[in-house]
């Protein structure tokens, strides 16, 4: 059962990334070290997704914090946001994009809904075709409960991301562990 599970799992992420616009990544990694400071907001499973990313990130050498964070600082139209909901209306994203628009800052969406109420707000899109909520017709299906195949997809997408940035700033592998936390 094991085996049979984790090659449905391995399969659906496969299917999945394959699905993402290459040009859109690309735009995405532009806006990540074209903007002074980068902000993620997403709710939930998201969030926790958009946290690891944040701290991979945060180990790049990229000013990037999570809104809501203790020592979030301001936002200015210098400072990107990136806005993770598969569905593209949840509450408080949506919220927080649109202020942060209203500042000037960039607003990157990624997410499964590209004619969410997100469309009206953010820059540009990062597409991750999965299913959500929403059930759409174009929509990537999967077998996992809810939204998993969507949270799953976010996480591997910021690790891929990275190595991006790694290599497009061929930055040296060993000296990425200066910026690791040391008081564990």
């Amino acid at each position: 059962m094991f085996r049979d599970t984790s090659h449905l799992v391995v399969e659906e992420l496969s299917r999945t990334l394959e699905r993402i616009d290459p040009a859109q990544v690309q735009a995405f990694v532009d806006a990540l070290l074209a903007a002074d400071k980068v902000f993620v907001v997403g709710v939930g499973r998201v969030l926790l997704a958009l946290q690891a990313m944040t701290k991979r990130f945060a180990h790049l050498g990229i000013a990037i914090t999570y809104v809501g964070a203790i020592t979030e600082p301001a936002i200015t139209p210098k400072d990107l946001l990136v806005v993770g909901s598969g569905s593209g209306s949840s509450l408080f994203p949506l919220a927080i994009a649109r202020k942060a628009k209203a500042i000037g800052a960039k607003v990157v969406h990624i997410g499964s809904n590209p004619q969410s109420d997100m469309k009206d707000v953010a820059d540009f899109m990062v597409r991750i075709p999965v299913r959500t909520k929403l059930y759409l017709d174009d929509e990537i299906d999967s077998r996992q409960p809810m939204t998993s195949l969507f949270e799953q997809s976010l996480l591997i997408f910021g690790d891929i991301v990275a190595k991006m940035i790694i290599d497009e700033r061929q930055l040296d592998l060993k000296g990425l562990w200066q910026h690791h936390a040391n008081l564990e």
